[in-house]
């Protein structure tokens, strides 16, 4: 007969794998300065579970992420004065058209929230997927004890000028 302490391990063992693998884990990014296309790229695929190795289109296995900085995300270009987004208020001529940075002005976490609604597959699962999306304009958030990993940006973001210190900038070579 077989060892039933044995089995009881494997057992034990097996679930505790299965539950770590299925548990919704919680991410934060800071998004300053990074480019909101890449970034809502990111973002619908950690809310997806696309980096899961257990993902299937018809199974929910995206994960929470809290997004900081919303308010100090870039567009390429001169997209902050051309990108209009628009709706429709369901009246003849009802068509309303909204530049990026009047949108960005009146809800500074509305900008990434529509590149990542944008990028989510459209279907019943989307407005699920949504809902574990938590945008915050600055640092604070109230899901501190909740977060277990960090994620990077897709952008590396170079030091500006001003964050540089003294005495990183003497010591950076001289061309003349």
């Amino acid at each position: 007969p077989l060892n039933c302490t044995w089995c009881a391990i494997i057992m034990a063992s097996k679930l505790s794998q299965s539950i770590a693998t299925h548990t919704r884990l919680w991410y934060v990014l800071d998004a300053r300065r990074q480019v909101v296309g890449r970034l809502a790229h990111v973002l619908s695929m950690v809310l997806q579970g696309k980096t899961k190795p257990i993902y299937h289109p018809a199974v929910d296995s995206g994960d929470h992420v809290v997004v900081l900085n919303a308010r100090d995300v870039v567009f390429t270009g001169n997209k902050w004065s051309q990108k209009l987004y628009r709706h429709h208020t369901g009246y003849p001529g009802g068509l309303k058209e909204r530049v990026a940075s009047f949108v960005h002005e009146k809800d500074p976490t509305n900008v990434l929230r529509k590149a990542v609604y944008g990028m989510l597959p459209k279907n019943k699962l989307r407005k699920k997927y949504m809902n574990r999306l938590h945008l915050f304009p600055d640092e604070t958030h109230p899901y501190g004890p909740n977060i277990s990993h960090t994620l990077e940006g897709p952008t590396n973001v170079p030091k500006r000028l001003h964050e540089y210190t003294q005495e990183e900038v003497d010591q950076f070579p001289k061309l003349f």
